[in-house]
């Protein structure tokens, strides 16, 4: 997958069909306007995604915003779906001040020779939002590219939007964000050397740091499903800054994975989270908390719910 960044001057040869959207998440909404895009590939068109970084709502947010997905993330999910072109437009106070009709014309057009755009009913560009799909499909009709505009997805009878799943998360419902996603919430990151604190307890665990600008779940202990180099492994997580044991504020993800003993310090991994379990809470002892620790991993071990996605 060819990824398009850090630059406003590109131009795509071919004729390509576009997916345009924030894509937070890659939800199962977001994956039903992919696979519509997808179908255009019969027609000899290239697929390529057209997102901004930051996404809008991190550049128009008045307080520190964290997605669900982050850059790395969406990259490796849009390459795994076979999209062939990445476009990751930057977004600043210049290019937030785009019209809607040279976005259409400079960006779509003579940027990315577009044959088709693909996008929700609820889209809007250009500055302050206000083209929408009723402008995209008159240009269509002028400028000879189809737009093709898809229904939002429902769930249970409610339609899936990344706020939602955003209000999943902080809630801790991750058995509904694994249902509204179409896979399980994760953090993907390096092993690094953590206090040792497992080992001595006999409960060995692997640290990762998760992103500054991902999405975390409330503090507490989760089931969860580790990937490694291929391989899918049960374990017992917890998200937090471990008050028992510390007074740093800096929350790590922390898994021990059952019946597992390599050594993956300095490895990548990808943790994740089935179901919240308990909130963290600080223990009177380190004894109190290892007898919580096993009890938890009884728990776990004896009500898994846990399946690949």
């Amino acid at each position: 997958m060819q990824i398009i960044k850090n630059t406003t001057d590109f131009f795509l040869d071919g004729s390509y069909c576009v997916a345009i959207g924030k894509f937070d998440g890659i939800h199962i909404g977001h994956q039903y306007l992919l696979k519509c895009i997808e179908e255009y590939r019969k027609d000899g068109y290239k697929i390529a995604v057209f997102t901004f970084d930051p996404s809008p709502s991190a550049f128009f947010s008045n307080d520190e915003y964290k997605g669900l997905t982050t850059l790395d993330e969406k990259r490796r999910i849009f390459e795994k779906l076979g999209v062939d072109v990445l476009v990751e437009y930057p977004l600043n106070k210049n290019t937030a001040r785009v019209s809607p009709e040279d976005f259409i014309e400079d960006i779509l057009i003579n940027k990315m020779n577009v044959r088709c755009v693909v996008c929700g009913r609820d889209f809007s560009f250009g500055d302050k939002g206000r083209g929408n799909v009723e402008l995209l499909k008159a240009y269509g009709n002028t400028k000879g590219f189809e737009v093709r505009v898809c229904e939002k997805v429902k769930c249970d009878g409610i339609e899936i939007s990344s706020s939602l799943i955003r209000k999943e998360v902080e809630s801790g419902e991750m058995e509904l964000v694994t249902k509204h996603i179409g896979a399980y919430y994760s953090f993907t990151g390096i092993v690094v050397t953590g206090r040792q604190l497992g080992r001595r307890l006999g409960m060995p665990t692997v640290n990762i740091i998760p992103s500054e600008d991902k999405l975390l779940p409330p503090f507490g202990v989760y089931e969860a499903v580790v990937s490694y180099a291929g391989s899918h492994f049960k374990g017992i997580t917890n998200v937090g800054v471990k008050p028992t044991v510390t007074d740093e504020r800096r929350p790590v993800v922390e898994t021990y994975i059952f019946d597992f003993d390599e050594d993956i310090y300095g490895k990548e991994i990808i943790v994740n989270l089935v179901r919240m379990v308990r909130p963290e809470k600080k223990f009177g002892s380190v004894d109190e908390l290892k007898a919580q620790i096993k009890s938890d991993i009884d728990f776990v071990r004896n009500h898994a719910k846990s399946a690949d996605k």
